[in-house]
């Protein structure tokens, strides 16, 4: 961590993983430490961890069994 508060990512490092200057990154909190990626990244790890879910699903099936609740009162 540089005295400005710049994290530096050593040239080997960068270079292996496809770095290059101006690449947008994105640093996050886990549990577990920081997570820094690049939004291509990013974004393939939110599909991955998305996939299979059916979200409009249940939202839809929520909606539906709260209408049905407030229909019945």
């Amino acid at each position: 961590m540089g005295d400005r508060g710049r994290l530096v990512i050593p040239a080997e490092v960068r270079g292996r993983v496809g770095l290059a200057e101006g690449t947008p990154v994105v640093l996050f909190e886990t549990l577990a430490g920081l997570v820094l990626l690049t939004r291509a990244q990013l974004r393939e790890r939110v599909r991955g961890d998305l996939a299979g879910l059916d979200l409009v699903g249940e939202l839809l099936a929520e909606r539906r069994a709260e209408s049905a609740r407030e229909d019945a009162a």
